[in-house]
C-alpha cells in the first residue's frame, strides 16, 4: 500500500510537469493587425501558460528559465521530482511520528498482567513503525520471547525499507542537478568562444550571450541541489530518531515480558 501511494504521487506529479510543459511550448508569437496591412509584431505575445507562470513565480525567474537554455529544462524536472519526495516525505513521516513514552505507559501494565491481546490491539490501532514492530512482536507472545524478537526484528527490517524510501531519489537530484549546470555551463561557454571565432574580435557584447547562459545554468543547478541536500539530511535525522524509538520500544517490551 505504502509502495503503490509513493509511485502514484510521483506519477502525477510528473504528468503534471509534462502536462504544464506542452502548454509551454505551444505559446506562439500571433499576428497583430497594424493600421496599414498586417504584419507581425517584432517581440512573441506571451501565451497564457507562460503569463500564468510569470504571475506565480514571477517574469524574473521565467527570463532566467528562457536564458538558460535547453540545460534548464532538465534541471526543472528535477526539480519538482524532488519536491514531488519532499512532500512525501513529510507526509509519511509526520504520520510515522508518535509519542513513545505514551505508547508504552500503555502497554507496560497490560504486560505485567499478561493482557498481550489487548496490548496487541492497542498498538493495531496506533500509527506509525514504532506501533507496527510491538504489535508484531505481541502477536507472538504465547510463543516465547525468542519468538517475539524474531518478530519484532522481521518487522522492524520491513518498516526501516518504508522509511528508507525516497532518500535514492533525493540523492538522485542532489547529485545530478549540480551536473546538469555544469554541462550548461560547457555548453555556454562553447557558445561564447563560438561567438568570438566567428567575430574575429574579442568583445563583451558578443560573448555576453554564451557566458550569461553559463551562469544561469550553474546558479540553477546548486539552487535545486542545495535545499533537496538539506531536506534529504532533515529526513535522515528523523529516521534515525524513529529507529532508535523502534529499538527502546522493541527492548522495553522484551524486558517486560521476561520479568514476567
Amino acid at each position: 500500500m505504502k509502495k503503490r501511494f509513493f509511485n502514484l504521487f510521483i506519477l502525477m506529479t510528473v504528468l503534471t510537469l509534462l502536462f504544464s510543459v506542452s502548454l509551454f511550448a505551444q505559446d506562439e508569437p500571433v499576428a497583430v493587425t497594424a493600421d496599414q496591412g498586417m504584419k507581425f509584431d517584432e517581440s512573441p505575445q506571451i501565451g497564457g501558460f507562460e503569463a500564468f507562470t510569470r504571475s506565480i513565480v514571477g517574469s524574473g525567474f521565467v527570463d532566467l528559465f528562457i536564458d538558460g537554455g535547453f540545460a534548464m529544462w532538465p534541471i526543472l524536472i528535477l526539480l519538482v521530482w524532488g519536491l514531488a519526495v519532499i512532500i512525501y516525505k513529510i507526509i509519511a513521516l509526520s504520520y510515522a511520528k508518535i509519542s513513545i513514552n505514551a505508547l508504552l505507559d500503555k502497554l507496560i501494565p497490560l504486560l505485567k498482567e499478561k493482557k498481550y491481546q489487548e496490548a496487541a490491539n492497542i498498538c493495531g490501532k496506533t500509527k506509525g513503525p514504532v506501533a507496527a514492530v510491538i504489535h508484531a512482536g505481541l502477536l507472538k507472545a504465547d510463543q516465547g520471547v525468542g519468538a517475539v524478537e524474531k518478530a519484532m526484528e522481521s518487522a522492524g527490517t520491513i518498516e526501516m525499507a518504508f522509511l528508507e524510501r525516497g532518500f535514492v531519489d533525493l540523492s538522485t537530484v542532489i547529485n545530478l542537478a549540480p551536473m546538469l549546470g555544469f554541462f550548461g555551463t560547457l555548453v555556454g561557454m562553447i557558445q561564447a568562444f563560438d561567438a568570438i571565432a566567428k567575430a574575429g574580435e574579442v568583445d563583451p557584447t558578443i560573448v555576453a550571450s554564451g557566458i550569461n547562459v553559463a551562469l544561469i545554468t550553474s546558479a540553477a543547478g546548486l539552487a535545486v541541489a542545495i535545499p533537496v541536500q538539506f531536506f534529504n539530511n532533515y529526513f535522515l535525522g528523523n529516521v534515525d530518531g524513529l529507529v532508535l524509538d523502534m529499538q527502546r520500544g522493541s527492548e522495553k517490551v522484551v524486558e517486560t515480558l521476561i520479568e514476567n
